[in-house]
């Protein structure tokens, strides 16, 4: 089985540009196996939870991209599947 990755990211208020977020994640989404949104009212700061699979080149591109975003943080769990 392969490794499990999972990406949980915290989009902070302090992110100015959403949209720039929006289209990374559209970017990227042929590796982008589940995605799950955790809001809270009022556009306070919320949590991405993120399932990726495939090309690890493209994985690689795709956290590369992420880190550019100011404001984002970014965690990640690795599973080997074994």
């Amino acid at each position: 089985m392969n490794e499990i990755k999972i990406l949980g990211l915290y989009v902070s208020s302090k992110i100015k540009d959403k949209a720039k977020l929006q289209n990374v994640l559209t970017k990227y989404g042929n590796v982008i196996r589940t995605r799950i949104g955790l809001n809270q009212e009022n556009a306070a700061p919320g949590i991405i939870l993120l399932e990726l699979f495939g090309d690890q080149e493209q994985i690689n591109y795709f956290e590369r991209a992420l880190t550019g975003i100011e404001g984002l943080e970014i965690q990640s769990m690795n599973f080997s599947g074994k």
